[in-house]
């Protein structure tokens, strides 16, 4: 007897140790379950390889196919969660897990796994895709009639179609899973909840309707687990709300509220019951728009339950205003879209699994159609034809009269800027002219004035005033002679021997009288000179002219400095004038160039000096810039080949 139980103990006791290794949820062994949490953990994340290792090492060391399966699947998740990730890499995992719970026969994995990748697509943005994935899982169900796959498949449809708001398809799905589950054997299957699938049936009918009371009640009659307890509460005091029974409603309220399980009622709910709450003792304010108000915590869905509320209690503002809010995202326009494409997708899959059934038929009204198609194209070739000729001419006169019209668009256009260009340029001139002509008038009468009544160096200063205006009025009208020619197509460019040094120092003695008290005008080459190369002096030595009486109009206080440069361009020797004036905004770089445009009205000019250098530049192959990087002041570059 000794023997006998001495060989029960041991059985006993080894029985106990077994039970102990597969005391979770996934009755693998407890070390690879431990292992399979640290990675789970990690999805997505740093380290999760190294725990994911582990777990494949635990699996190994104690002989578990199920956890090892479950060590591909871990790896196809965090796949999934990595951001970014290629679609091939995710399809690769996929293939890893197919593969390996197809050798140790846990082939609920085989088909989770496509719904890993579903979810893969459906948060990337693609969801059409994901709709494809789920579809792929329905046919291969069905051709191997597992009865797991086929009620995944089914739960998997009915979610995709209720997120879209397409309840009629999605009522067919949850009806379909719903069969799967009750004349199913499968463990896997069994061991589910029927609560809320009925849960998720009712939410696809208006609240109103008996249909929702109906599943509502047939999930409370298959309520097994406390959170199935909890939602159907939830969804007894939400009918009761719109029913308008509120003793009923603040009791099924106040048992969700206080369950020890209401973490199963989401995070929305407590608000959804706060906002019910308000719509019934009056205080619920629909101008409230803050974060935490309605309108930005909760979901469509929910949004439409309180106007349902509200329509109850009387409150139809509230209820427009918010079917308006969820109308306003698209959402019910979206979703009859998106209904009619995901079910053409569906029939297009239910079509290719029963393609087996119907080849024959296809190939005969293929061929028929084919009959048909060429009966008709020979009989409307002549009307086509027809119709193709008048449509060419039609197309034809179009297109003469859309041509003509934009010709005379533009030259109304052209003819309105530059009537616009002509009264701006004749006030321009006519306001530049006198300033000048003013001063030489008043100064030369002072001038002519008996002996006596002036200093000689009183005289000396007006005949300076007299002098500066009578250049600024030749440069004025040296600027309107530049553009005439320009105009006209008489302005020319002549080559010959140039000297940068000497070119640099006429511009700078022709702008010098036009310093202001206290301002320096420097020249600072950047290169070695004497320097002699070909191009038009006197062209250069006009821009630089101008830019340098540009800068002495502008700088205050500081100093001018005119440089030269044959590293700046590439190819090019550049002349550079800076100033330490109020600078240039960056916005403005390009429009100074144009005629006319002034920056400052109070600044003498006709706005014609830029526009002039940027026409020189052009005719001398070269360029002129304003560099935008310089600062405080300006800086001007311009560039010709040498």
């Amino acid at each position: 007897m000794q023997p006998r139980l001495l060989i029960i103990a041991v059985a006993v006791l080894l029985g106990g140790i077994g039970l102990r290794a597969q005391n979770n949820p996934y009755k693998i062994d407890d070390s690879c379950y431990e292992c399979m949490t640290r990675a789970d953990a990690l999805l997505g994340k740093e380290g999760f390889d190294e725990a994911n290792e582990a777990l494949l090492k635990a699996a190994t060391a104690a002989s578990d196919n199920k956890a090892l399966v479950l060590y591909y699947f871990e790896r196809l998740r965090n796949c999934c969660a990595l951001r970014p990730v290629s679609d091939a890499n995710v399809l690769a995992a996929q293939e890893e897990v197919k593969t390996n719970a197809r050798k140790y026969g846990y082939l609920q994995y085989y088909y989770q796994s496509y719904q890993s990748v579903k979810n893969y697509f459906f948060n990337t943005g693609r969801q059409i895709r994901a709709l494809e994935v789920i579809q792929e899982m329905q046919k291969q169900a069905f051709e191997e009639n597992n009865e797991y796959g086929k009620w995944l498949a089914e739960k998997e449809l009915a979610s995709y179609y209720k997120v879209y708001g397409a309840n009629s398809a999605a009522r067919e799905h949850i009806r379909a899973s719903i069969r799967t589950y009750l004349s199913t054997d499968d463990p896997t299957v069994r061991r589910q909840s029927l609560c809320p699938y009925y849960l998720d049936y009712a939410s696809t009918f208006q609240l109103h309707l008996d249909s929702a009371r109906f599943f509502v009640d047939k999930a409370w009659e298959n309520a097994i687990l406390p959170a199935d307890t909890v939602m159907c509460m939830r969804e007894s005091a939400i009918l009761a709300a719109v029913a308008g029974d509120y003793p009923r409603y603040k009791s099924f309220r106040d048992k969700c509220l206080e369950s020890p399980h209401k973490q199963a009622l989401g995070r929305q709910t407590p608000t959804i019951f706060k906002s019910i709450d308000a719509l019934y003792d009056g205080s619920f304010d629909k101008t409230d728009r803050s974060d935490t108000s309605v309108y930005y915590s909760l979901v469509p869905n929910n949004i439409y339950i309180l106007s349902a509320v509200a329509e109850t209690v009387g409150r139809l503002d509230v209820a427009v205003d918010m079917k308006d809010f969820c109308l306003n995202a698209n959402q019910k326009d979206f979703s009859t879209i998106l209904e009619m494409h995901v079910s053409e997708m569906d029939a297009r899959y239910e079509n290719d699994r029963l393609q087996d059934q119907v080849e024959e038929k296809t190939r005969q009204v293929e061929k028929v159609t084919r009959m048909v198609m060429v009966l008709g194209i020979l009989l409307l070739l002549g009307v086509i034809l027809g119709l193709l000729s008048y449509v060419r001419n039609l197309r034809r006169t179009q297109k003469k009269d859309e041509k003509m019209i934009a010709e005379l668009t533009a030259a109304n256009e052209r003819v309105m800027k530059a009537d616009a260009a002509k009264d701006r340029f004749i006030q321009n001139m006519t306001h530049e002219l006198r300033t000048p002509l003013n001063a030489i008038t008043g100064f030369s009468q002072l001038l002519a004035l008996p002996d006596g009544m002036f200093s000689s160096e009183e005289k000396e200063e007006f005949g300076k005033h007299v002098l500066n205006n009578t250049s600024m009025m030749t440069m004025l009208l040296d600027d309107l002679m530049s553009t005439s020619a320009m105009d006209s197509g008489g302005y020319r460019i002549t080559i010959g021997e140039a000297e940068c040094e000497s070119i640099c120092k006429e511009a700078m003695r022709a702008a010098e009288h036009r310093l202001q008290p206290g301002v320096q005008l420097l020249f600072k080459p950047s290169m070695e000179l004497p320097f002699t190369f070909t191009s038009d002096a006197l062209r250069i030595q006009q821009v630089l002219t101008n830019l340098l009486t540009n800068a002495c109009k502008h700088t205050k206080e500081g100093e001018i400095r005119l440089g030269c440069s044959m590293e700046e361009v590439p190819g090019m020797i550049a002349f550079s004038v800076e100033d330490t004036g109020p600078g240039i905004p960056e916005g403005e770089a390009q429009r100074i160039f144009e005629r006319f445009v002034k920056l400052d009205d109070f600044v003498q000019g006709t706005g014609l000096g830029l526009s002039i250098c940027r026409e020189i530049a052009a005719k001398m192959n070269g360029k002129i810039y304003l560099d935008t990087s310089y600062g405080p002041g300006a800086r001007f570059v311009f560039a010709v080949p040498v």
